[in-house]
């Protein structure tokens, strides 16, 4: 699952180290006003950190997508329908108290009793599906084409490749944010008893002297070098680095690992009629697990309730599928999880997972074509390697090759930055005027956590089920939109930008936004749901 890893600062480790056409008519501001607008460049304030992606763009000077504005001037005094959307993911903390009063529960079964009362096929399934078992971590797809041991696979060959490859600078990593975390909380250290507290500020460290103790010295430059790279504390900072020790010694130790096997619920992964495995406990299995419920949030956190975050869209109902691990996701799991939103109600789909290899990604296919067949709209995270994904086929997908489409419904999103300008575009996000839709707020972005907590993460996972939750807006707000014109709502009714940006994270890769996506746009929900009305 190589779109959840966490994106780290690489580069500051470097440093440190070495010293995916509306009218105009549509558009709640004349194009030509967006593009001569101002930049921002003061700082986000707290409030604007934790909620840019639901602010206006011509309003605010970030590129969030008027979530806001519709409710205060489209929504308001309006009843909306109910919307189930599945979240395909972790697994999520259905007793998080921004998400508790906003789950699908399946009526027709009864808690506990151990019967498939509804005959679905999953017994005792409350909230949904837990595909993964009491599983979580896993390998990486190639990883199993090489353990294995088929060199018949036509995979098998490249898959040696980029295990060698990967395996070594994976190590290599490792080591350094294991050296960094190191210098980092001696710097800390020294600087907490230098100041005699430890709780310091940025500008306490700013206005140390110390001219003659060059350790101490060293120790500041280090900690503002930190603050000069988006921390606002040394917590901040060592919390981020750590998160890289562990991402990078858990990718050792299981994704990359050619003898770990991660399977523990019984079946076949490469026989898709052998059923019924899993259980209905769609929980994380631990408060690391946090990815899905940070999606979740992202889409339906309960609006306006006083507490930490407010989703997208009201009037919705999570469907809780568990089958993305630490590691990637079996293709098995992910058609089967499509197949168990669509026949269970779901209107939309999130998938904020992806890998490079498939095996069984037909399987898939068909699962995507059988949604878009039953009217449900499907949305996908684009990726995070910074990759043209019409040069590089990453999974999901709904063609082959670049060829025809299996479905009109399937939406796939790239990841905005919130800074409008050149750094508009999430430098870690893949793009590909075929393969990517439209793109939407996906760094930095704030949501729910497991144990009712709350934080920021970046990636196209976040930027997906801000997409999601506009289909749900529509759909519950115009309900006799098919799926295939919600895409189309939604893609139509961004904002087209003429802006350069740089593309893929290279400073000398720079073209117009337009020039990444299918629609040349960043999504709005403002506009979508005026184009909806007019449908």
């Amino acid at each position: 699952m190589r779109l959840l890893k966490p994106v780290l600062f690489s580069a500051v480790a470097a440093s440190i180290l070495s010293s995916c056409g509306g009218s105009s008519e549509v558009l709640s501001t004349p194009l030509e006003n967006v593009d001569t607008m101002p930049l921002k460049v003061t700082e986000l304030t707290q409030a604007e950190k934790e909620n840019w992606g639901h602010l206006d763009l011509v309003t605010d000077t970030i590129p969030g997508m008027s979530v806001d504005k519709a409710y205060a001037e489209i929504i308001k005094g309006k009843k909306g329908e109910t919307v189930i959307v599945a979240v395909i993911d972790s697994g999520i903390d259905i007793e998080h108290e921004d998400l508790n009063d906003v789950l699908w529960t399946n009526e027709d079964e009864i808690p506990g009793n151990g019967i498939d009362d509804d005959k679905n096929g999953y017994i005792d399934d409350i909230h949904g599906w837990n595909f993964l078992g009491d599983a979580y971590d896993e390998q990486l797809e190639f990883v199993r084409i090489l353990a294995s041991g088929d060199t018949s696979n036509p995979e098998y060959a490249r898959a040696k490749a980029e295990y060698d490859e990967e395996h070594t600078k994976t190590l290599a990593q490792k080591n350094q944010y294991e050296q960094i975390y190191q210098q980092l909380k001696n710097a800390d250290a020294l600087v907490a008893e230098h100041l005699n507290k430890a709780d310091y500020t940025p500008e306490d460290v700013k206005n140390i002297k110390a001219e003659n103790n060059e350790t101490l010295t060293q120790a500041v430059g280090m900690l503002q070098y930190m603050y000069s790279n988006g921390f606002d504390s040394t917590a901040a900072a060592l919390s981020t680095v750590k998160e890289g020790v562990e991402y990078f010694s858990d990718k050792l130790n299981y994704n990359i690992n050619k003898d770990f096997n991660g399977r523990t619920t019984g079946d076949n992964p490469n026989d898709l009629t052998d059923v019924g495995y899993g259980n209905g406990n769609v929980m994380p299995s631990e408060k690391g697990e946090s990815h899905g419920t940070h999606v979740a949030g992202i889409i339906a956190a309960e609006r306006n309730n006083g507490l930490g975050a407010n989703g997208v869209a009201n009037h919705v109902e999570i469907m809780s599928l568990r089958a993305v691990p630490n590691g990637d996701e079996y293709d098995k799991d992910i058609a089967l999880a499509i197949r168990y939103a669509v026949d269970n109600g779901a209107k939309v789909i999130n998938g904020s997972f992806g890998k490079y290899y498939s095996p069984h990604s037909d399987w898939v296919r068909d699962a995507i074509a059988y949604a878009s067949e039953k009217d449900v709209v499907f949305v996908n995270a684009a990726g995070n390697e910074g990759l043209d994904l019409d040069q590089k086929a990453c999974y999901p997908n709904d063609q082959v090759d670049n060829g025809p489409e299996v479905s009109n419904t399937f939406i796939t999103v790239g990841a905005l930055a919130p800074k409008y300008g050149a750094a508009m575009v999430a430098g870690f996000s893949n793009y590909g005027k075929i393969n990517v839709d439209i793109f939407a707020p996906g760094a930095k972005v704030y949501s729910t956590t497991p144990e009712n907590e709350y934080d920021t993460k970046g990636g196209t996972s976040m930027a997906a089920p801000g997409v999601a939750g506009i289909a749900a807006l529509i759909r519950s707000y115009y309900p006799k939109l098919t799926a295939a014109q919600v895409k189309q709502v939604i893609l139509d009714s961004g904002l087209a930008l003429n802006t350069q940006v740089v593309v893929g994270g290279d400073a000398n890769n720079v073209k117009p936004i337009g020039d990444l996506s299918k629609s040349a746009k960043i999504a709005n929900a403002y506009n979508a749901l005026i184009l909806a009305s007019q449908l």
